[in-house]
C-alpha cells in the first residue's frame, strides 16, 4: 500500500472514530469562525444598510473603502491585530494575544468588509426596486429598512455564509495572532500547514476532508437560499 493511500485510510479512520484531537481542532475552528461571522453580521449589516439608504458626508469614500477591503490580505489583518494586542500595543495590557479571542478579532476584521459591502448591495438593489412603491406609502429610507431587510433575508443569509466561508478557510491571520498552540489556538487550517511540514499527512488529510465538506455545505446552503428566494419571489 502506497504512503498516500495509507494516509488516506488513516484520515478516514480519524474521522469515523471521532478522534479527540481532531474533534478539538474542528470545534475550536467552528467556534472562532462562527463567533467572528456573528460579530461581522451584527456590525457589518447595519453599516451596509446605512451606506445603501442614506446620504452623508464620506459615504462614497466608505463604499470605496469597503469594496477595496473585501480583498484584504489575511496576513495584513493578522499583523494589524498583532500590533494592537502585542505587549507594546495599545491593548497589550489585556493579554489577548495568542488566544482564541484574538483569532476571533482577526477574522472579524477580515470578513467585516465582505459582509458590509455585500449587505449594502443587497439593500441598495431592493431599495431601487421598491423605492417608488414605498415612498408612495409614506415610507422613507429609515422606515423602509425593516421591509427591505425582510424582503432580502435570503440574500443576506448568503452574505453571512460568504463571510463564514472566508473565515473558516483563513490561515494567515490566525497563525499570526493565535500562534498555532496545541490544545489552545490550533485550528484546522493552521494544523494542516503544520502537519504537512512535519510530513504527517493523516491528520492533515482528515482536516482537509472536513474543510471540503464544510465548503460544499456552505455552497449548498447558498444555492438552497437562492432557490427559496426565487420561489418566494415568484409566489
Amino acid at each position: 500500500m502506497s504512503p498516500l493511500v495509507e494516509a488516506l485510510w488513516q484520515a478516514a479512520a480519524l474521522i469515523l472514530h471521532a478522534d479527540s484531537d481532531l474533534a478539538e481542532i474542528v470545534g475550536l475552528s467552528l467556534a472562532v469562525s462562527l463567533g467572528a461571522t456573528a460579530l461581522a453580521a451584527l456590525v457589518g449589516m447595519p453599516i451596509g444598510a446605512m451606506a445603501a439608504l442614506f446620504r452623508f458626508p464620506g459615504r462614497r469614500a466608505l463604499v470605496v473603502l469597503l469594496d477595496a477591503l473585501m480583498g484584504l490580505p489575511p496576513v495584513v489583518a493578522g499583523l494589524f491585530v498583532y500590533l494592537i494586542l502585542s505587549r507594546s500595543g495599545p491593548l497589550g495590557f489585556l493579554g489577548l494575544l495568542y488566544s482564541p479571542l484574538a483569532m476571533v478579532i482577526a477574522q472579524f476584521i477580515l470578513i467585516l468588509p465582505i459582509v458590509a459591502a455585500l449587505s449594502r448591495q443587497v439593500v441598495e438593489d431592493h431599495w431601487r426596486e421598491y423605492e417608488e412603491q414605498l415612498r408612495s406609502l409614506g415610507a422613507g429610507p429609515g422606515r423602509a429598512l425593516p421591509t427591505l431587510l425582510w424582503d432580502g433575508r435570503f440574500s443576506l443569509f448568503t452574505v453571512v455564509l460568504a463571510g463564514f466561508g472566508r473565515a473558516i478557510a483563513e490561515v494567515g491571520a490566525v497563525m499570526i495572532v493565535g500562534g498555532n498552540i496545541a490544545h489552545v489556538t490550533r485550528t484546522m487550517t493552521t494544523t494542516i500547514a503544520l502537519e504537512v511540514n512535519k510530513g504527517q499527512l493523516a491528520l492533515a488529510m482528515a482536516l482537509g476532508i472536513i474543510l471540503i465538506a464544510l465548503a460544499v455545505s456552505v455552497n449548498g446552503s447558498v444555492h438552497a437560499a437562492k432557490h427559496v428566494a426565487q420561489r418566494w419571489g415568484g409566489q
